[in-house]
């Protein structure tokens, strides 16, 4: 139960809450332990978001598609899926999440019980608040950033500005010809500059994929 408490006041919604109050509220809320395997999917985008999922154990892959492409991003427990999109004028989800590579321990709360018995506390009401408004505001920032002139700083940037977190593994499935397209310059262009920073190791090279190890790597170094 210590190991569990532990685990559960680390996620980012309850963190300050006291020990007494955290009781209280397992005491009242619901909520939904799972464990899932590699390959099963956690949030489907398009799908409504009627609760909050938090991840206590593993690793999972959220894919955002556009039409010619798609980013998928890689994050590590104990994190949140998607709290924005429980309120707003779009409460879908926007992305698709999937257990990556081992299993995945999950918690779910339903947005009944959030708004029934969380949202009394003052504590959980403002680490909600501080998650969406530091999300909107890293976002904001983010469209204000001067766009490189070089072929290598562009690619960096056109990855990072579709990225939800600054930092980890994440894998850009599009064409080279669109790629192209999309930063204004040539197919050609585009392939050396790609090996070039494959060479460099900032990027890994598959067919129809681009993949960032580490994007903070790839930030410092072609931004």
């Amino acid at each position: 139960m210590d190991t569990m408490f532990d685990t559960l006041l680390q996620l980012p919604l309850f963190q300050g809450l006291a020990h007494e109050d955290f009781t209280n509220i397992l005491g009242k809320v619901k909520l939904h332990f799972t464990k899932h395997k590699a390959g099963d999917t956690l949030a489907q985008a398009g799908e409504p978001c009627t609760q909050l999922i938090f991840i206590l154990k593993g690793e999972v892959a959220s894919q955002t598609s556009a039409k010619a492409y798609s980013l998928i991003e890689y994050q590590q427990a104990p994190c949140l899926l998607e709290p924005q999109s429980m309120f707003g004028m779009y409460t879908n989800y926007s992305a698709t999440h999937t257990v990556a590579d081992s299993e995945v321990h999950a918690v779910s709360i339903s947005k009944a019980f959030v708004l029934k018995e969380l949202w009394r506390y003052d504590i959980f009401r403002l680490n909600y608040c501080n998650i969406v408004c530091n999300r909107v505001q890293s976002l904001k920032a983010r469209l204000w950033l001067p766009s490189p002139d070089d072929t290598e700083g562009r690619i960096a940037y056109f990855i990072c500005q579709h990225c939800e977190y600054n930092k980890g593994k994440k894998i850009l499935k599009i064409k080279m010809d669109d790629l192209a397209r999309i930063i204004n310059e040539t197919r050609l262009a585009v392939s050396k500059t790609l090996n070039k920073m494959q060479e460099d190791g900032w990027i890994e090279l598959h067919r129809g994929e681009i993949v960032v190890p580490q994007l903070e790597l790839l930030t410092e170094n072609c931004l």
